[in-house]
């Protein structure tokens, strides 16, 4: 990667995204859940992975096109967040993300005031206040959107442990379950790095489908355990024979 490519990419993409989060703060308002502020947002995406040179290739073909969902995404790297916005265009999507994000300046505001939905995880009144706001979010027809592993993956030859409030989320909101695979964007954006590389990320969708109908509650390890093994066995056939 040469140093041209990292100054064109950081002179392009920290203004877009400082200038994006205005129009997405100032927007929110407009509209029945922000329609306005979710295009633009989509705009971000679309501009910063041309920019940086990432193609995604998305098969959301076993979806509903527009049905409300909580999309449950295996987390690679921070890149996920633009790929997931890119791909998942058609559906207005809010994101349950790290409370830390919501503390950088201009970005974090313009998150809250959009509705997205911070956690942390390591404060129990805080986390279930973040599931509230899920639910919340899905009765007014919003798609939320989920990391199940809660952190991006160490290691990419595997997913990592769900976490047990990402089923909580998903059985209490009452909307169809999405699972998602998304395999390449660790190499595109590894931990630790600001800047990413040129390359392909590959997105699948798996049919939705109404957890309700297989667990309840009191079973949300049972619902763990089984979305583990069938996101995991996905996961494999999505780097095996990537979507095309």
């Amino acid at each position: 990667m040469t140093i041209l490519y990292r100054i064109t990419y950081l002179a392009f993409f920290l203004p877009l995204l400082v200038a994006v989060s205005c129009l997405c703060w100032l927007t929110a308002g407009i509209g029945e859940n922000a329609p306005v502020a979710h295009w633009f947002m989509c705009l971000w995406a679309r501009l910063s992975l041309a920019v940086s040179g990432v193609e995604v290739r998305a098969d959301l073909s076993a979806l509903k096109p527009g049905q409300p969902c909580v999309f449950l995404a295996n987390h690679q790297s921070q890149f996920d967040i633009l790929v997931l916005v890119h791909a998942l265009r058609g559906w207005n999507v809010r994101f349950v993300a790290k409370e830390s994000l919501f503390k950088i300046p201009v970005f974090g505001p313009a998150m809250r005031r959009t509705g997205h939905i911070p956690i942390l995880r390591e404060n129990s009144r805080k986390a279930m206040k973040s599931i509230d706001d899920a639910v919340a979010a899905a009765k007014k027809g919003i798609s939320v959107v989920v990391f199940p592993e809660g952190t991006r993956s160490h290691d990419f030859s595997r997913l990592g442990e769900f976490k047990i409030g990402g089923m909580i989320m998903a059985l209490k909101c009452g909307i169809p379950v999405a699972p998602v695979i998304v395999s390449g964007s660790g190499e595109v954006l590894p931990r630790g790095k600001w800047v990413p590389k040129p390359g392909v990320v590959h997105v699948k969708a798996l049919p939705a489908f109404d957890p309700a109908e297989r667990f309840t509650i009191r079973e949300r390890e049972a619902f763990r355990a089984w979305l583990q093994d069938y996101m995991g066995a996905a996961y494999q056939e999505v780097r095996q024979c990537p979507p095309q």
